[in-house]
C-alpha cells in the first residue's frame, strides 16, 4: 500500500511540474521575461549546494578542517579554468576521497 502512495505522490509531482513546462508556449513570453528565466539555473544551484557542502546533518556550518569544503574549492577552482563538467565532478569527487581519507 505505501507504494501506491509513493507512486501517487512522484505522479502528482512530476505533471505539476511538467505542466509548467509542456503547457507554456515560449512564443507569448515577452523578451524581458525570457531574459530573467535564464538567471533561474544560476539561481537555483547555489541554493542546492551550500546546504550540501557548509552544514552538517543538524544544520549547523561545519568546520575549516571537513574535507567537503576543501573539495568544494578544489572544483570550484578546476571549473574556473577547465569549464569542464565531467572534469569538474570528477575532481571534486577524487579531491574529497583523498581528503576523507588524509584528514581523518
Amino acid at each position: 500500500m505505501i507504494w501506491f502512495w509513493i507512486l501517487i505522490a512522484g505522479l502528482v509531482t512530476f505533471f505539476t511540474r511538467y505542466s509548467m513546462i509542456s503547457f507554456i508556449n515560449p512564443g507569448s513570453l515577452s523578451n524581458k521575461t525570457k531574459k530573467i528565466l535564464t538567471y533561474v539555473p544560476s539561481a537555483v544551484f547555489p541554493a542546492i549546494i551550500f546546504p550540501a557542502v557548509f552544514l552538517d546533518k543538524q544544520g549547523l556550518l561545519v568546520t575549516v578542517d571537513n574535507p567537503q569544503i576543501w573539495a568544494f574549492g578544489i572544483a570550484i577552482i578546476v571549473g574556473y579554468y577547465s569549464k569542464n563538467i565531467i572534469f569538474i565532478i570528477t575532481s571534486g569527487l577524487v579531491s574529497f576521497w583523498l581528503f576523507s581519507y588524509f584528514m581523518n
